[in-house]
């Protein structure tokens, strides 16, 4: 096996003028790939297929790929990397939201704008003239990393095809994107998930990406080929989550209650597509939170800056519009003159109320309730009123907060329609059942549900099931591992798969109702011996009564919400600028548990990583390239012995009219 190497851009916008090899390096022993040996298309084929897999004439980001590298001596082939020089003539490059909506230079299309939509209920324009208060504000959120960085593995040849093993949470993703790379039809290539951590979004697409890099190599070579990038090269070069801005304005009466809300919310896309627009769509359709409010407007844009593409990441959009959102309501309910659990309870949305999509919300949501029990279990009452005693005069100042939300499982609308996943099981002659999906175990518990589920519908012990590696070779495509679809959606496909394989036994007269596991590994034994293969096959079929359309963005956005009120209980140390989080508390309803561990596990490690977003976490562009050096700001620089003086305003922009006495 040989090891690659990608060669990129310090460039952040040009046009390639050529590449220089260095001197002092075998360059015959070198396997070497431009976009010139690509066999089929070089575009990664997602949503717009707009994104090369090699530079070729252009370079739209910094650290974009453009001539790779293989050797089997993986320090010789860093030397290597390190003696390809790109000759690139710089073009303006655009770096923020701002320059980009203002067109300054043209990078995408006619106005550097990916993907828009636009969400109306009610007429908000006739509200204002009408509201007690008019309440204006904007927010900001930045990029975030996952954990584990990405790996492949690969062979590759004209007359076996292509095979990658790898780290990523979509097989079938990686199919399709090679399919299309190299001219194959789909049997000649595969795809093996290899054990993942760590996913999070960031396994979603770019794995096409790495896993394109190195079959080229290995097509080019002869040679296996992996490529694993190490932190620095993952965390500049790959995707992360959309920083965003968003701008409110919200018109209250005096007793509170919400007349209209006008939502402005944008994210930085970086130099292509990827998939901006499900983020966006998911940020646009959660970015009125869990209210009721008869008149909205959301207004959203996915737009194009010289920054490596952002991606998908653990909750997809719907972090940042939901932050703006709950930021501003404090806010709001301060104009008001009430307290945000106040205001919050008289806004809440109850079972027959619409969303801002219109949808009617037909479950029995109790939101008041579950914000009295998150407020009671920390204390907030008490703890708000003795830090308001205390803080005065004290260098460390503690402090409480909530944030209520709710998030859609699944596909947007039709997404769930568009996909038809399906899922297969087939029971061998010694009565174990295997499980065929294409979704992966990335450290949710995706094997272990699926073991339950089958195990339950099908009456025997969990140890009689088998899961299936991914493996598009051998299993349907069930659809992504993303979007907290894979237990609500292709759980019940399982579920589904499995009382079809049941009834199968028990329609041959093999099988009754209560049978022991030996008695159903006989009935599989003699299914196999008279019938063949015992299968059985479940499709995705929507739900009766979920109705959704993509053109005006109205109807039922979600099959599903969770619904949820956190608290968090910190100190603020006002020299040093530390922040601690003492305490927090989680209070979530989910719906039907299939696994109590697991499910807790999954909101402890959202708010472990939500925690460090707030607070631990950010990601510094240094006119283009991300800065990799431990730390960005020189260590000479002073700390201020105080923090300065500012407005409340100047910390959160945020202002308040009075529009009736």
């Amino acid at each position: 096996m040989w090891f690659g190497a990608t060669v990129r851009s310090e460039c952040a916008r040009g046009r390639i003028r050529g590449v220089k090899f260095g001197e002092g390096i075998p360059w015959k022993e070198l396997t070497i790939v431009t976009a010139r040996d690509i066999p089929g298309e070089n575009r990664v084929v997602l949503m717009e297929h707009d994104q090369p897999f090699l530079a070729d004439a252009a370079v739209n980001h910094p650290e974009e790929p453009v001539v790779l590298l293989a050797h089997r001596d993986k320090y010789l082939l860093e030397e290597a990397r390190r003696a390809v020089h790109i000759e690139c003539e710089p073009l303006e490059p655009v770096f923020t939201i701002e320059d980009s909506l203002r067109g300054a230079q043209v990078i995408w299309g006619k106005d550097n704008v990916f993907k828009s939509f636009q969400v109306e209920k009610g007429n908000v324009d006739r509200v204002w003239t009408q509201a007690d208060f008019i309440v204006e504000g904007e927010y900001r959120t930045g990029a975030q990393l996952y954990i584990e960085t990405n790996g492949i593995i690969a062979v590759a040849n004209p007359d076996d095809g292509v095979t990658v093993w790898g780290s990523m949470q979509c097989p079938y993703y990686v199919h399709k994107a090679l399919m299309a790379l190299f001219a194959l039809p789909a049997n000649k290539v595969r795809v093996v998930q290899a054990e993942t951590g760590g996913g999070f979004g960031g396994k979603e697409e770019y794995p096409s990406m790495i896993a394109g890099h190195a079959a080229l190599l290995a097509w080019k070579s002869g040679k296996p080929v992996k490529i694993v990038y190490d932190r620095a090269e993952d965390m500049a070069a790959t995707t992360k989550r959309h920083p965003s801005r968003t701008r409110h304005r919200t018109a209250v009466t005096r007793g509170g209650k919400l007349l209209a809300m006008e939502i402005d919310f944008v994210i930085d896309g970086g130099a292509y597509t990827t998939l901006s627009p499900v983020v966006l769509s998911r940020g646009t359709i959660h970015a009125a939170g869990p209210y009721c409010c008869p008149n909205v407007r959301i207004r959203s844009r996915a737009v194009a800056t010289n920054a490596p593409p952002h991606g998908a990441f653990r909750g997809f959009g719907a972090p940042q519009s939901i932050f703006a959102l709950e930021r501003h309501f404090d806010h709001v309910a301060s104009a008001a003159g009430l307290s945000p659990e106040e205001f919050r309870r008289r806004n809440f949305l109850h079972a027959g109320e619409t969303t801002a999509t219109d949808q009617v919300i037909r479950e029995n949501v109790n939101l008041n309730q579950l914000m009295d029990r998150a407020l009671r279990v920390s204390d907030y009452a008490a703890k708000s009123e003795r830090y308001a005693r205390e803080n005065p005069g004290r260098r460390i100042k503690k402090g409480i907060g909530f944030a209520s939300f709710m998030h859609g499982a699944g596909f947007t609308g039709s997404g769930e329609e568009y996909l038809a996943s399906v899922v297969e099981l087939e029971a061998t002659p010694e009565g174990i059942v295997r499980v065929l999906t294409a979704n992966t175990e990335i450290g949710q518990g995706t094997n272990t549900v699926f073991t339950q589920i089958a195990a339950q519908a099908l009456g025997i012990e969990s140890d009689r099931i088998e899961i299936a590696r991914p493996d598009t070779r051998s299993v349907p495509n069930s659809g992504p591992t993303v979007a907290s679809r894979t237990c609500m959606v292709v759980g019940k496909l399982v579920e589904s798969a499995a009382l079809g394989l049941k009834q199968k036994l028990v329609q041959a007269g093999l099988l009754t109702e209560g049978c022991t596991s030996a008695e159903f590994a006989r009935s599989c034994r003699a299914y196999n011996e008279t019938y063949g293969p015992l299968k059985s096959r479940a499709q995705y079929q929507p739900p009766p009564g979920i109705h959704w359309d993509d053109a005006t963005y109205q109807g039922d956005a979600y099959g599903a919400y969770a619904w949820a009120v956190y608290v968090a209980d910190v100190a603020v140390d006002l020299v040093t600028y530390e922040v601690r989080v003492n305490d927090f508390v989680a209070v979530q309803e989910v719906g039907k548990v299939i696994h109590p561990v697991l499910a807790a596990g999954q909101i402890e490690g959202g708010v472990a990583q939500g925690i460090g977003y707030a607070l631990y976490e950010k990601c510094v562009w240094d006119k283009g390239p991300m800065c990799r050096r431990s730390a960005c700001f020189s260590k000479s620089s002073p700390m201020p012995s105080a923090p300065p003086e500012r407005k409340a305003s100047e910390n959160f922009p945020w202002t308040a009219q009075l529009r009736r006495s």
